[in-house]
């Protein structure tokens, strides 16, 4: 199930998140698409790139999975009766019938439990079916978030960070690819990459992508001062180290 503070403001993510929309375009081909597939974009965010899958499958399905209600809501809102969207937790999958792709970005990164995940990713896939996806990565943004967690612990922020720990789970590419292959995956592929993004007006990114889950721990009034308080470390413009974890996978033909 989902819970509040999992949301995310789906507006601002549609507009500001150019970077995942361009790694995303990356990935698609490697789905190997003909156009007539039923196809599982795996936390779809505000529906943009759900929106690329639909016009590859002109003769195929789309269905669109989001743990965030504002997200799944603002993909009904775009796209209508071109996808079924559903507000789940990836772990927790359940789909009306076997999807033949699945297809996933910016998300993996989230999720505690890889294992589980691949699991349940593998069960929607029908025999042959292929995974593509990418998410955060081992070192993904590390700077940036050493430096976000350094503000947290100061002032009048420290009390409502008294024994957190961040929801990140960025995993290296021979770890995920032993859990793929566990849970059942064949022709496996993982890789990290390097992708330092460069934001010239990092306020409404980082507060909607990077700190967002910083911002839920904080009473509305200290918002504007946390974000101030870690760009004024950061400077701008602001270089972000992301680290992209690739991964590509197959079901095997039963």
């Amino acid at each position: 199930m989902s819970t509040p503070e999992r949301d995310w403001d789906a507006a601002t993510y549609d507009r500001v998140s150019a970077p995942q929309q361009e790694w995303a375009r990356e990935q698609l081909g490697r789905l190997r698409l003909r156009g007539d597939e039923v196809v599982l974009d795996a936390g779809c965010g505000s529906g943009r790139v759900t929106a690329l899958l639909v016009e590859m499958l002109p003769d195929g399905r789309v269905y669109a999975v989001d743990v965030a209600p504002s997200m799944v809501e603002h993909t009904r809102a775009a796209l209508g009766g071109r996808v079924t969207a559903y507000c789940q937790d990836l772990t927790e999958l359940s789909l009306p019938e076997p999807v033949d792709a699945i297809f996933s970005n910016a998300t993996f990164h989230w999720i505690s439990d890889h294992g589980l995940l691949f699991r349940r990713l593998f069960e929607t896939l029908r025999p042959g079916g292929r995974l593509v996806a990418q998410c955060g990565g081992a070192g993904n943004i590390d700077a940036f978030r050493v430096l976000a967690d350094e503000v947290a612990t100061t002032g009048e922020f420290a009390r409502y960070f008294e024994g957190w720990k961040g929801p990140w789970n960025y995993a290296g590419a021979e770890a995920t690819a032993e859990r793929l292959r566990e849970a059942g995956f064949v022709e496996v592929e993982t890789w990290l990459e390097p992708r330092p993004t460069l934001l010239e007006d990092p306020r409404p990114f980082v507060q909607t992508v990077c700190l967002v889950r910083h911002l839920d721990r904080l009473p509305p009034e200290l918002h504007g001062r946390f974000l101030d308080a870690v760009l004024e470390r950061a400077g701008v413009p602001l270089l972000l180290d992301y680290v992209r974890l690739n991964m590509v996978a197959s079901r095997p033909v039963e």
